[in-house]
């Protein structure tokens, strides 16, 4: 029997569309720029909001991101939802050779029996043996001790640009550095393989020439696929490539490939949702009265809703 083809994202979605939605962020968010007032301002309305805020108060706002939102028909399986999946890009978002990051490694130094236990002494020697511009290499049990209190946590998530962690720890890692450090999915620790002799280097830089796609327990989830940046952001021809790039790996993971996505859109941290693609055309695009004739509205993400119990819709 032959094999069935998956269908590439250029079938599916037309680049011109995907170019137009890109241009049109890069142009919002040049007539929009972020201010730290603006980011207090948000999400005030409650104490976990303002705790939330306080916690990305010393975030470097000179930058931001575009971002494939993805919305899948189903929740994900637990089986590739527990870790976050690396998905190479062909002009990364932040390069291992840019000299201004301040990286830190998370180590397992647990008293486990391994073939492959690393400690601090071994890691330091492999980063100057190897050249890595790791800032900073962390054991787990000091991070467990760090971030036992809100302020330690807070001060770890703004000291660092990118942390990597022993692929063996992610599971541990979201109890240890609260939900507040993955909220905003900016830096989240990205697994690494650092078993046997390999070449961390390699290793490292294939991580920074990644996008990271957390699949959790709900059906939406986001990536991120362009930087914006005075000095350092990126252009339309990059951040298509990336889109298109970043589709591809998601087809790769995610349950029954196209017939699992329900909708894809784009956007910058706080812009309305670009839609590229839709599985269901003959509801969200065909205008809006076969959707109103069915009591459903559409939110700003593109999920439709039931008017009246707000339950998701698939269909």
């Amino acid at each position: 029997m032959a094999s069935i083809t998956t269908p590439l994202p250029e079938d599916r979605i037309s680049e011109t569309s995907v170019r137009k939605a890109v241009n049109a962020l890069l142009k919002w968010r040049k007539l929009n720029p972020k201010t730290t007032t603006q980011n207090k301002q948000l999400s005030q309305e409650s104490p976990e909001d303002e705790e939330n805020q306080e916690f990305f108060d010393n975030e470097d706002n000179s930058e931001d991101f575009i971002y494939l939102l993805l919305t899948l028909k189903k929740i994900p399986p637990k089986d590739i939802s527990k870790t976050p999946h690396k998905i190479p890009l062909p002009n990364p978002l932040r390069p291992l050779t840019d000299n201004y990051l301040n990286l830190c490694l998370i180590i397992d130094d647990r008293s486990i029996k391994s073939p492959y236990k690393i400690t601090a002494e071994y890691a330091q020697k492999k980063i100057i043996s190897e050249g890595i511009p790791i800032t900073k290499v962390l054991k787990l049990s000091k991070l467990k001790s760090d971030c036992k209190s809100f302020e330690g946590r807070r001060n770890l998530y703004n000291l660092y640009d990118n942390f990597f962690a022993d692929k063996r720890v992610i599971s541990l890692l979201p109890n240890v550095l609260g939900k507040q450090f993955y909220k905003k999915k900016r830096k989240v620790p990205v697994p690494l393989d650092l078993r046997g002799s390999g070449n961390w280097k390699e290793e490292i830089q294939r991580a920074c020439d990644s996008a990271l796609l957390c699949l959790g327990s709900g059906s939406c989830s986001n990536l991120r696929v362009g930087r914006i940046g005075l000095d350092c952001g990126m252009g339309s021809n990059e951040i298509v490539e990336n889109v298109f790039a970043a589709i591809r790996g998601i087809l790769a993971i995610v349950p029954k490939k196209w017939g699992g996505i329900r909708a894809l859109h784009l956007k910058v941290s706080d812009s309305l949702a670009l839609p590229i693609y839709d599985a269901s055309p003959d509801l969200r695009v065909n205008g809006e009265d076969g959707v109103k004739e069915r009591g459903l509205e559409v939110r700003k993400n593109g999920i439709l809703v039931d008017k009246k119990t707000k339950e998701e819709k698939l269909h």
